[in-house]
Order: structure tokens, then C-alpha cells, then sequence
């Protein structure tokens, strides 16, 4: 009986693997250099070049993996080199074919896995250039698909290396067979320098047949400016000398039939023949290989778009200076006003505006400052050997003015401008992570200050982000757990002292520090992944407790409830808003949105649709804090208001100024210009609310009336927990 064709092609492929006597040999450090490549250019811990044995998958070269080899059976290898491309694996955990093997289920507990299959001249997969990850991926795209294959190329190249030595340890007819089948050009040559070996590839690599190039000296394919040199070469080992280059690679020029003159690799062997010296060269083209190394070297070390040095480069540059004990001063910012380029002019506009501040930043340091963009549209400069804060502030300024320099993309006049965050070493940190942190918290300080400026970091600043992280996990907690609960202020009609609605005020009720107002967390809240949730639950909670007192006495009582950008931001306000009308039961007239400049001014095209939508159903829209801000008039034109809120900081203790009761009284004509009812906040004594009154203000909120309640205290308060009674009027 005849072997069955599977086993016949498995005895081929494990003679084809055989041919590199990789697999009981340490690992050259040229495979270990790709495969720490390959970590960094596709941000990957583990990467190995695994040989696929019989029963066994053997790692040659690896990173980040601690086992020397696994059975055949469990090996994603095994499977890999049954696949003509690369193999992916977004999450193991979830592909059936995979999902119970144990490399997935114990060490090194793999859940993304990405392939390609090594095969040799024969046409036989001998083994596999893997990534692995413990975390999935949502993707692995062309680009890194294309980064693996070049990385295989490399792998290859030297596996040839590899076999083609290999056989030159074998007898001459051996060597014959497989220099035949090479893809790369191997080349002999007689003591006296003539060519007594040509194969196929290097009839490709140099243009001459066999026939041409057997019997010619092998001055044949090298370039006219070097021949002397290497023709005294061969003579000179040939007759016992020093063997320069015997047993190494090198690159050298050599010369195609057409003349032209392109990079080889050549790696020089020398035996006896019948007693006389003979020599064999390998020959490669790397042309395409030095495009290649030239590619992957600006991936892992240079931004693709700008050039600048890249986030990994910054950080190493960083760490050598610090380490060094010498002085170092951070600059990191980004640009202000980038996403609107890229969202009214393009991602082409957004790109071209990256260039050209990058050009800036150049001309803007020193020859031994880096200038590095971290991604996005931010980037950093690290100044060695400067430690003072007012030579950074001298260059900081020098870079906001660069940036903010108008500048032309296809005939249209853009404008950028950008805030800068400062960090200096040895003060500030003793690293690259801690430099950049603690000027990432800097730049924040400035953004928060105003933009188009500078700040260096402080010790505070530290400290306030750690008490912002810790709130902002506390907060996940009094969300789960239930913490947040509502007061209400009332609001009255000023004519008569009459309840007309309440705001609803979140609160925290915190299990270790109390009962906490909004300034203590709200900040740190509006900023975190609840923001939207917490805000949808003051809603739900707000319009039931509205419902309930309507019930209970007041029919037309309205409640005011705050909105936070992360509900505008979702995109389904107006959807959300009128769920929640429907499910509480809540009249539409019932609920009054307010909104604060911040919201408009970020997210102004959104809200402007959705309000619309929600007042044409009958819900009430407040401006809150008028006249605090940089508002501008035409947003009372624009937006579909229903009332002004005018600000306490006009009116608690200040309404005897001059200038506050005159921004009182315009936002009062302003109201009554454009049909919007006016509602004055803080109204802490009797003469400011006498004086509101006789200015017109229809209604109002502050201590006067009352502070914010639990809502059983605000019920017994206006006789809301008795439905045969009509609501209490503060100040009938």
C-alpha cells in the first residue's frame, strides 16, 4: 500500500523545514529584533516566529511569551499553515474553533491571535510569524496586515540565509540541487576569479544567462570603479590570506548587464575543489528589502503625516536626558479651534493644517529640541538642558504666537490657536510619564483658564487630579448605589407671593462625608461616563415629583429641571425628554428645561433642533444665568425660549449698584421685548424682592422664599401632602 498524498505532503513539508536546522538552534538576533519590531508597529506585548514540527510547534525567536514550545494539536500555528494569508483572530473567546483550546482557557491565555504562514522555495509552510494579545481587538486592518507581511519578508530572508549555509555544509551536488531552486542568486567562482556556477535568480539578478556568465571572470557583475579590489580579493584567499569577508553578510553595489548599478547582499563561502580553492557567493537584491526596513523604521519612529518624531521616540529621548541628572523642560499643547477646521473644511484642511504647525514648530526651537506630535492634534517639545520656567514661558509664548498666525489652504483663510502646559525637570518628575502627565495637567489649567495661553505646573494641580479620579469613581458608586437625591427651591409669582413651580437641585448623599451641594462633585460629574445617565434619572425623578403635586393641590405647577451637555451631546434629547413626559404622566406645560451658555456654545446646531421639536410639544425652555456670559443677543432670536432666569450675582446684596440694577432692568426690557417671562434668582431680603417687583420681574427664587428642599419638607412647607388644601403662598 502507498502512503496516503496527506502524509506524502506532511514528509515534504517537515524535509522542506529540515533544510534550515532552525529548530534546535538558538535563535539569530536578527529574527529577535523583528519580533520586538513587530511589538511596537502593531502595539502587541507577545510576538514569536514559531517552527511547526510533526507533533510540536517549536518558538524560535519570541518576545513576551514564556513557554519554548507547545504540542502540535493545541497550536494555532497548526492551523495557520494551512492558510495561504494571514490568519485573524479578534477574540479567541468568541471563534468556536478556538474558544475551548487551552492556551485560551489557561497561559498565556490568548484572546487576539494574527498569523502568517512562512513558506519555503518549495512551496511548504514550515512555520508561522505570529502576534498575540491578551485583550481582543475590534479590528486588525490593512495597514497592520501589510505591516506583518513585510515583516514576514524580513523573517524569510533570513531563513534563506539560513538553508543556503546549511547546504554549503552538504556535499557539492547537494549544494547544486538546492542553490537551483533558490530564489536568491548563488554565484561560484575558481581561484582564478571565473564563473563556474550561475543559477536561475541570478540570471534575474544580473541580466546574463548561464551560458553568458560560465567561463567569465567575475568581474562580470561588479560595478567598473571596484574591480581591482575584488578581483585582488579572490587571488589573495585563494593563495592563503586573511578572509575578510568569508562567513559574513555584507551590502555592497553591484551592476546589471544594462549598467546600472543596484544594492546586493553578498555572503561569501570558500571549499576545496579537487584540491584548489573555489568560492560561492549568495546573492540577493534588497532593494525592495531596504524599502521595505526604511518603511517599518519611519512607522515605529516617526509620525506618518508630519514627520516629527513619535510618541515612543519622545518618550525615549525623555527618559535618556532625565536619566542623564540633566535639566529638561516639557511643552506640551494642542490646537484650539482644530475639530472646526476638520468639521467645516475637511480632514485634507485638518491634515494640511498639521503640516504647517508642525513646519512652525520647527522654527520656532532649537536644533537639539524635539519637537514630537503624540497624535490628534496634540504635540509636545522637550528643550534639554533647560530647567528654567522663564526661558520655557519664552518659547511658550514664541509658539502661541506662531500658531495663531492666519494661514491659506486653497484659497481660504484659516485661523488656529493653541495653550501650552509646562513641566520641568528634576522639579516636576523624574520621567518621561511623570513629565508628561504633569504637563498634560498643566495644558488643562490653561484650556480651563481661557485658552491661547500658558500655564507651568503646580503641585495643585496633581493633587486636584487625583481628588477628581477618586471622585470620579466614587461617583460610579452613587450612581449603582443610589446616592443622588433631589431637592427643590420653590419659585413664586412676585405679584402675590403665590407657588408657581420649583427648581429640582441634585444632591449627593454621600455614606462617608454627608450630604454634599453640587459644587462638591458636579464638575467632575458632568465630565465622567454618568454625566448623561445622572441627568436622564433628575429628569424621570423630577417630572413623577411634578406629577405628584399637581396632584396633591397645585394644578399648574411647573418644575425646572437642569440639562447637562452629555444629554445634548447623546443626540436624542428630544426623544428622551418626551419618553419620559409619557411614562411619568407629566403635561408637557409641566417641565421647564434650562440651559446655560456652556451647552449652547458647544453644542449649539444639536440643541437649537431638539429644543424646537420639545417647545413645539409645550415644554418650557429657560435661559439660566443670563448675563454672566459671552452670550450674544441673537441666541433669544435663534433659540425657541420661554424664559430669562437673571443671575443671583446681580441680585444678592448688589441690587443697590448702579450697574446691576441697570443689567437688571435691560434683561427685564429684553424680556418683555421678545415675549419671555423673567425670573430674578437669589432674592434673599425683602427689599431686594420689593425692588424686582416694582421693576416688573414676574417671578422669583432665593432664600426669601425658601431654600432647597427634600421634597417631604418642600410638601409640608406649601401644604403639597394634603390634596382638599391649595398650596401655600409665601408672601400673600
Amino acid at each position: 500500500m502507498h502512503p496516503p498524498p496527506i502524509l506524502i505532503a506532511e514528509d515534504a513539508r517537515l524535509a522542506a523545514l529540515a533544510e534550515y536546522d532552525l529548530v534546535d538552534a538558538a535563535p539569530a538576533p536578527a529574527f529577535t529584533r523583528i519580533v520586538n519590531l513587530a511589538t511596537r508597529l502593531c502595539d502587541v506585548p507577545t510576538a514569536f516566529v514559531s517552527l511547526v514540527q510533526r507533533d510540536r510547534q517549536v518558538f524560535h525567536a519570541k518576545v513576551g511569551l514564556d513557554l519554548c514550545e507547545t504540542s502540535r494539536e493545541v497550536a494555532f500555528c497548526s492551523y495557520t499553515i494551512e492558510q495561504r494569508d494571514t490568519v485573524i483572530i479578534l477574540d479567541a473567546t468568541l471563534d468556536p474553533r478556538f474558544n475551548q483550546n487551552p492556551l485560551v482557557t489557561g497561559p498565556p491565555y490568548i484572546r487576539f491571535y494574527a498569523g502568517i504562514p512562512l513558506y519555503a522555495p518549495s512551496d511548504h509552510a514550515v512555520g508561522t510569524l505570529c502576534l498575540v494579545d491578551t485583550r481582543p481587538r475590534h479590528t486588525f486592518s490593512d495597514a497592520d496586515r501589510a505591516i506583518l507581511r513585510n515583516l514576514a519578508d524580513l523573517v524569510l530572508d533570513l531563513m534563506e540565509l539560513r538553508r543556503l549555509e546549511v547546504a554549503e555544509q552538504a556535499s557539492r551536488a547537494r549544494f547544486v540541487q538546492i542553490a537551483s531552486t533558490s530564489p536568491d542568486g548563488i554565484v561560484c567562482a575558481d581561484a582564478a576569479g571565473h564563473i563556474t556556477f550561475w543559477n536561475d535568480a541570478a540570471e534575474g539578478l544580473f541580466g546574463h544567462s548561464a551560458a553568458e556568465a560560465i567561463g567569465q571572470s567575475i568581474d562580470l557583475v561588479v560595478p567598473e570603479r571596484m574591480r581591482r579590489g575584488h578581483d585582488g580579493g579572490l587571488h589573495r584567499i585563494a593563495a592563503g590570506g586573511e578572509p575578510r569577508l568569508l562567513g559574513k553578510t555584507v551590502e555592497l553595489p553591484a551592476r546589471h548587464r544594462d549598467g546600472t548599478e543596484f544594492p546586493i547582499e553578498l555572503s561569501l563561502s570558500r571549499w576545496e575543489d579537487q584540491g584548489q580553492p573555489a568560492f560561492g557567493a549568495r546573492i540577493r537584491d534588497i532593494r525592495e528589502r531596504r524599502a521595505n526596513e526604511e518603511r517599518l523604521f519611519r512607522l515605529a519612529h516617526l509620525d506618518p503625516l508630519t514627520e516629527l518624531p513619535n510618541r515612543a521616540v519622545l518618550r525615549e529621548r525623555l527618559n535618556e536626558i532625565v536619566a542623564a541628572a540633566r535639566a529638561v523642560s516639557v511643552l506640551m499643547f494642542d490646537l484650539d479651534g482644530f475639530k472646526e477646521i476638520n468639521d467645516s473644511h475637511g480632514h485634507a484642511a485638518g491634515d494640511a493644517a498639521l503640516k504647517e504647525m508642525a513646519a512652525r514648530l520647527l522654527a520656532c526651537v532649537r536644533s537639539i529640541d524635539t519637537v514630537s506630535r503624540l497624535g490628534g492634534d496634540e504635540f509636545v517639545v522637550i528643550m534639554p538642558d533647560v530647567g528654567d520656567p522663564l526661558c520655557a514661558a519664552t518659547l511658550a509664548e514664541s509658539i502661541i504666537s506662531a500658531v495663531a498666525k492666519p494661514f491659506d489652504q486653497e484659497g481660504q483663510t484659516l485661523r488656529l490657536s493653541t495653550s501650552v502646559g509646562i513641566a520641568l525637570a528634576p522639579t516636576h518628575g523624574e520621567n518621561a510619564d511623570n513629565l508628561l502627565s504633569c504637563a498634560d495637567l498643566a495644558l488643562y489649567q490653561a484650556k480651563s483658564e481661557g485658552r491661547h495661553c500658558y500655564r507651568v505646573f503646580t503641585p495643585l494641580l496633581r493633587e486636584q487630579a487625583q481628588r477628581t479620579h477618586i471622585l470620579r469613581d466614587e461617583l460610579g458608586r452613587a450612581f449603582e448605589n443610589g446616592e443622588f437625591v433631589l431637592f427643590y427651591q420653590p419659585q413664586v409669582r412676585m405679584r402675590d407671593g403665590a407657588l408657581t413651580g420649583a427648581e429640582a437641585l441634585i444632591r449627593w448623599q454621600h455614606p462617608e462625608r454627608g450630604l454634599l451641594a453640587p459644587a462638591a462633585f458636579l464638575d467632575v460629574l458632568d465630565r465622567s461616563r454618568y454625566a448623561a445617565a445622572v441627568g436622564d434619572w433628575v429628569l424621570r425623578t423630577a417630572c413623577r415629583q411634578a406629577l405628584a403635586w399637581r396632584a396633591a393641590g397645585a394644578p399648574r405647577f411647573q418644575i425646572g429641571v437642569n440639562l447637562c451637555g452629555a444629554q445634548v451631546q447623546r443626540g436624542d434629547l428630544a426623544e428622551t425628554v418626551q419618553a419620559v413626559l409619557s411614562e411619568s404622566g407629566l403635561p408637557a406645560d409641566g417641565l421647564e428645561l434650562e440651559i446655560t451658555e456652556n451647552i449652547v456654545l458647544r453644542h449649539d446646531t444639536q440643541l437649537v433642533v431638539a429644543l424646537r421639536s420639545l417647545r413645539e410639544a409645550g415644554v418650557g425652555i429657560a435661559f439660566d444665568d443670563y448675563g454672566t456670559g459671552y452670550a450674544s443677543l441673537s441666541l433669544l432670536k435663534r433659540y425657541p425660549l420661554t424664559r430669562l432666569k437673571i443671575d443671583r450675582s446681580f441680585i444678592s446684596g448688589k441690587l443697590a449698584s448702579h450697574q446691576d440694577t441697570t443689567i437688571v432692568r435691560a434683561i427685564l426690557q429684553l424680556g418683555h421685548g421678545f415675549k419671555l417671562a423673567v425670573i430674578a434668582e437669589g432674592i434673599e431680603t425683602e427689599a431686594e424682592y420689593a425692588a424686582l417687583r416694582a421693576k416688573g420681574c414676574q417671578e422669583g427664587q432665593g432664600y426669601l422664599f425658601g431654600r432647597p428642599m427634600p421634597p417631604d419638607i418642600f410638601a409640608s412647607t406649601f401644604g403639597l401632602d394634603a390634596k382638599d388644601e391649595p398650596p401655600i403662598a409665601l408672601l400673600a
